[in-house]
């Protein structure tokens, strides 16, 4: 940050800042990222009772993506393709249910024929 002195009393102090916008402000903001981080204790002579540990992002979805954060792609609410996950899923629980039905009907197939060959 650079900062001037005045030599005068009319003049203002120039800052880096000076002049910039709201959305200058936030571009840069979202470039970069800011992270804010914070713990909350309660607690009662020695014993804490409660913690909460705060932590909040603010970056942009490419910024995100670089960070490997991109729990949205998959989120039901916010994402096409998550619908398109969850009915592959679906299918591979149904699948899987197909199998194990298969499986139970041929191990008391293989049972009854093992009875069979004793007798």
């Amino acid at each position: 940050m650079t900062i001037t002195m005045p030599t005068s009393p009319n003049q203002r102090i120039a800052t880096a800042t000076s002049g910039s916008s709201l959305a200058d402000v936030l571009e840069r903001v979202l470039d970069k990222g800011i992270v804010i981080a914070g713990d909350i204790s309660i607690s009662v002579g020695s014993t804490e009772l409660l913690s909460i540990r705060i932590r909040l992002l603010v970056s942009s979805v490419d910024k995100a993506k670089e960070m490997g954060i991109n729990w949205w792609e998959n989120d039901p609410y916010l994402s096409s393709k998550a619908s398109q996950l969850l009915e592959a899923n679906r299918q591979l629980l149904e699948a899987n249910q197909q199998m194990q039905a298969q499986i139970s009907h041929l191990e008391t197939e293989l049972k009854a024929l093992q009875a069979s060959a004793r007798v």
